[in-house]
């Protein structure tokens, strides 16, 4: 089967494409050259730093920055152009702002950097911060609370809905009919209203586990109707009526009998709900429900592009958005052609 996955070319760009995602993600510090927080007024509304190669008139080689500089306008708003007098080289390996690698031992080497002037690929907000810098660690908090949120999801739908398939009765009643109640329910002013009920003036760490939760409890409502099903389908079978005639209890049979036989199911699952987590929290954050300045999260640096005048002026606002579109759509293909690969009758 993992033979098969991997030689499955969809399958093998999305897991590439999403191992490098949530490498960014865990060595944020590292590939981040300036921190989420670090703002600077000189460079308000900043464009994409332009790379240079070669320069020929002072002899410059290598990947390189000229200096920038700013005048304003009759409109008050910043123009901002190179000063090519001044190359500032692009150091690979380069020391910045200290961190600790994976919370462990401190260090201050980045990926790339250049002394005396900022490389910003992906240009400044608002506040002069890094958008490149902002993007690598909002993925840290999106990813990493839409994969908990998933995982914690899908491990209550498969315990409830194998518990009521196996069960039946008075117990499959009671979950279905709370199931049920779940899903009737509009799931986006279901999280509205979950989150608008929490105190404010969390902290970061409190705000992650809060939309953990609250996806969490959203999502697994349509997993355990299907592992319901599944178990139903299941639970006649020799091997089940073997262990029930051995003495094995109710809560063995279904977890190491019948939950194992829906793990196909369970992972192409996984896949293809993440999306709707990555999205979710985005739609939090991006509404000031979600993750909180000055902390970075995809969801809440798209709130810079809910106008159009900021989209026509600075279009670099839209770079997160980008990013979550490419995560989205690596999920998609992933649990896609696990689908394909998990479907014995089509085969």
């Amino acid at each position: 089967m993992l033979k098969r996955i991997l030689n499955n070319q969809r399958c093998a760009w999305a897991l590439f494409f999403l191992a490098v995602f949530y490498l960014i993600a865990i060595f944020a510090d590292f590939i981040a050259p300036y921190r989420y927080d670090e703002d600077d007024l000189n460079r308000i509304w900043a464009p994409p730093a332009r790379i240079g190669l070669i320069d020929i008139h002072q002899g410059a080689a290598g990947p390189f920055v000229y200096g920038q500089v700013y005048k304003v306008n009759e409109y008050y708003q910043r123009i901002y152009a190179e000063n090519k007098d001044n190359i500032y080289p692009i150091r690979f390996l380069a020391r910045g702002f200290s961190y600790k690698v994976l919370g462990i031992f401190s260090c201050d080497i980045h990926l790339f950097g250049a002394e005396g002037e900022k490389v910003m690929l992906l240009g400044a907000d608002s506040q002069g911060r890094d958008i490149f810098s902002r993007i690598v660690y909002g993925s840290r908090a999106s990813l990493f609370i839409a994969l908990i949120g998933a995982l914690l999801a899908l491990a209550i739908g498969m315990v409830a809905g194998g518990i009521a398939g196996y069960c039946g009765g008075f117990i499959d009643n009671i979950i279905m009919r709370f199931c049920e109640m779940l899903m009737m329910a509009p799931a986006f002013y279901l999280i509205l209203a979950m989150r608008g009920a929490f105190p404010s003036g969390l902290s970061s760490i409190q705000v992650y586990l809060l939309i953990v939760i609250v996806l969490s409890f959203i999502g697994w409502a349509s997993t355990a109707r299907v592992i319901r099903g599944m178990a139903i389908s299941l639970r006649e079978n020799d091997f089940i009526l073997s262990a029930r005639a051995l003495g094995v209890s109710r809560g063995a049979i279904i977890m190491r009998h019948i939950l194992p036989h829906t793990f196909p199911y369970a992972i192409t699952t996984l896949c293809l709900s993440v999306p709707g987590y990555i999205l979710g929290e985005a739609a939090l954050s991006m509404l000031g429900l979600g993750v909180q300045e000055p902390q970075a999260s995809l969801g809440n640096l798209l709130s810079m592009a809910m106008g159009v005048a900021s989209i026509r002026l600075y279009p670099w606002v839209l770079a997160p958005g980008i990013f979550i579109i490419a995560a989205v759509v690596c999920f998609n293909m992933l649990g896609e052609a696990l689908q394909e690969e998990f479907d014995v009758k089509s085969k």
